[in-house]
């Protein structure tokens, strides 16, 4: 019998360690994760503000940013679940969602740059081609007139505005 109650002993006595093991690390990975998931939304949250500053100095100068805006969108949404998930103490599923945002985001500000550079050279060529039209066709006019009336001059002029 003594054998029997060891037994049960040293069974209790493993569960409760194995308990204890098994407590210990699976509440260092949740601190670890949650430490990963909090650093990816930050970087995330960075990332959609760069790129809404991006999209916003585009839009300023008149840049098209349909297609910026609706990828922006999708960022934006990914990071509102990877929050959601954050909220749910979902870890890994925040850090995977925060990580996607971050993924979404590649190369746009360089790409709203390119937009943003691309509509000032298009507005400073509008505005070139207006004022040097509108001065060529301010001289055509003056030159035209001047040139009719010269000639209407020359036909009339030399008898005195009357007509023969």
């Amino acid at each position: 019998m003594p054998t029997l109650k060891s037994s049960l002993v040293l069974i209790i006595l493993l569960f409760f360690t194995s308990l204890f093991l098994v407590t210990v690390p699976c509440s260092n990975a949740v601190a670890i994760g949650q430490s990963q998931a909090v650093s990816a939304l930050d970087d995330a949250e960075s990332a959609v503000v760069s790129a809404y500053q991006a999209v916003l100095k585009a839009d300023e100068v008149g840049a098209n940013v349909s297609g910026l805006l609706f990828q922006l969108n999708e960022a934006g949404e990914l990071l509102t679940r990877a929050h959601v998930a954050y909220g749910l103490a979902d870890f890994d599923s925040a850090l995977e969602l925060a990580d996607l945002c971050q993924e979404r985001l590649i190369g746009f500000v360089a790409d709203a740059d390119a937009l943003t550079k691309a509509a000032v050279r298009e507005r400073s060529f509008d505005f070139l081609v207006n004022v040097i039209g509108s001065i060529v066709g301010s001289v055509g006019v003056v030159c035209g007139g001047l040139f009719v009336w010269f000639y209407l001059d020359r036909r009339y002029g030399k008898t005195g505005g009357q007509v023969q």
